[in-house]
């Protein structure tokens, strides 16, 4: 099973990705650009990382490279990229 999951999404949909991931024993890591530095998506996550340039925050979510770049670098074994993008 995983142990790590980056879920490339926010609001809701990532509170209850985070949610089954705690589930499985598995920790979470959160993107987030800076207009949702406030989110609860970050809070929640074990890790979140600053993705994007300010001003563009949907395409933060949409930067596959550096999404999986984070995914790398945080040593993630998944990513869930939600849906609504």
């Amino acid at each position: 099973m995983f142990e790590k999951i980056l879920v490339a999404n926010r609001g809701e949909i990532a509170i209850r990705a985070f949610r089954a991931a705690h589930e499985l024993g598995a920790r979470t890591v959160a993107v987030f650009p800076y207009e949702d530095r406030a989110s609860l998506h970050r809070l929640k996550a074990d890790e979140a990382y600053l993705i994007g340039t300010p001003g563009h925050p949907v395409r933060a979510y949409l930067d596959v490279a550096e999404i999986v770049r984070v995914a790398v670098e945080s040593g993630c074994d998944a990513i869930y990229p939600g849906y609504g993008f």
